[in-house]
């Protein structure tokens, strides 16, 4: 289940880049998941752990991906109850969110409105304990929590 903050959260990970830099495990960037999405957002080849080959740069560090990967892998393997600013994404994580979220529940905060797949979905807006649920389009759900 995907649970949105929208709007600054008391507690959430600001700039989830420089967090993953400073916290990131190995293992993470070899995973499956990982590859996947660094070839989609980033449209770069998994190396190795410290090691990604980049069409418009080259061979690159992992600390050298794009902000939205590293955000996107955060929310995929950091299990420390953390929530990550998703707005440092742009719209093409917005699938990747929603793929994550149906493995493991997932709380992100927001903020802006993000475009998500036309696809459909449900999340929480979670928002001075305020909870509305929602299906199919994000614009859709916000548009009933404001």
């Amino acid at each position: 289940m995907l649970k949105i903050y929208l709007g600054e959260m008391e507690g959430a990970i600001y700039h989830p880049p420089t967090y993953f830099d400073n916290r990131y495990e190995d293992e993470w960037i070899t995973k499956p998941l990982s590859i996947e999405m660094i070839k989609d957002i980033d449209k770069s080849v998994v190396v190795g752990p410290h090691l990604i080959q980049s069409p418009v740069l080259g061979p690159i560090s992992t600390k050298e991906l794009s902000g939205g990967v590293k955000t996107l892998i955060l929310m995929a393997f950091d299990f420390t109850g953390k929530v990550f600013n998703a707005s440092v994404c742009g719209d093409n994580c917005a699938k990747w969110i929603l793929k994550i979220s149906r493995e493991k529940e997932l709380t992100i905060n927001l903020r802006h409105i993000m475009e998500f797949p036309e696809e459909e979905f449900q999340a929480e807006i979670l928002n001075n304990g305020v909870i509305v649920q929602g299906m199919n389009s994000f614009v859709d759900i916000a548009a009933e929590y404001v």
